[in-house]
């Protein structure tokens, strides 16, 4: 027998990341980054970002350990993104047209 496991603060639909219910524009991702790179605790995340629940940072938390692959892997593609975004030279509008040429 499977025992189902509710994240009563997690919304997961099935083609798209774990978010949370209330702000879904907040991915659990984004709260493990937190833990992960600043070692932030539930309470520490709740100081840092006023918006957050001590039940839906612990939420995030629980549903991580219980889907360290997933998150881990999401983690690891935003990682992706942002080491590509600051290797790839970007030149605005702005700097093309005053200056003529490519820039950082």
């Amino acid at each position: 027998m499977t025992e189902t496991v509710a994240y009563p603060h997690i919304d997961k639909p099935p083609d798209g990341p774990a978010r949370l219910v209330r702000v879904p524009r907040v991915r659990v991702a984004q709260i493990i980054m937190d833990y992960l790179h600043h070692g932030w605790s539930p309470e520490e995340m709740c100081r840092q970002h006023d918006y957050l629940t001590l039940a839906e940072a612990y939420a995030a938390m629980l549903y991580y350990w219980d889907h360290k692959q997933e998150i881990g892997a999401e983690v690891a593609e935003e990682e992706a993104m942002i080491e590509e975004a600051l290797n790839t030279p970007h030149t605005s509008p702005f700097y093309r047209r005053m200056f003529g040429g490519e820039g950082r």
